[in-house]
């Protein structure tokens, strides 16, 4: 399917881990991990009971996305005008990404998913706007689209690939390469 910009309002492109779960699922999982290693018994701590804790502590950023992204569309969808709508827009995979479109989905707008093709890497969200999924093979022309499009960059925690999204669109503005 060809990547039609024209048709694509200004977005703010959210930009962070894929590794960070919904609260909901974090504490799932470690009521999952308590029951089974069950810590009462005292001994030494479990790794995998303290990297669950870890989670469920993290999961705050895929909330914080999630209610950021539903505020902006909620700002976005009522302002006058059509021409200064913004799209919340993702790599369109699960974390932050997905509590980005979640978040956006919830206020009733429109959310854009730029995926990666990669193999045993995730699929898109389900929040991404029907016909608004777009899967690219090569990181560059996906973070050309993410560039081109942006008005707005929001940037939460995140491993590599989020640092090398956010370095490269800084090094693309200190250089002048953008033109907004």
């Amino acid at each position: 399917r060809r990547f039609k910009a024209q048709n694509i309002q200004d977005t703010v492109v959210f930009f962070g881990s894929a590794r960070i779960h919904s609260p909901e699922q974090a504490r799932e999982a470690l009521e999952r991990l308590e029951r089974r290693f069950n810590p009462g018994t005292g001994g030494a701590p479990n790794p995998h009971l303290e990297r669950s804790r870890k989670a469920v502590e993290w999961s705050q950023y895929y909330e914080d996305a999630r209610v950021l992204a539903r505020l902006l569309t909620e700002w976005s969808t009522s302002l006058d005008t059509q021409h200064h709508r913004f799209v919340v827009t993702s790599g369109g995979g699960p974390g932050i990404m997905e509590a980005a479109n979640r978040g956006a989905a919830d206020a009733g707008g429109k959310t854009i998913g730029l995926n990666i093709r990669l193999p045993f890497e995730q699929g898109a969200n389900p929040y991404i706007t029907e016909g608004l999924h777009f899967e690219f093979h090569y990181f560059f022309m996906r973070k050309f689209w993410f560039a081109y499009l942006a008005k707005a960059l929001v940037i939460f925690t995140g491993g590599f690939g989020t640092l090398d999204e956010m370095f490269e669109i800084l090094t693309l503005m200190q250089t002048e390469k953008l033109a907004k």
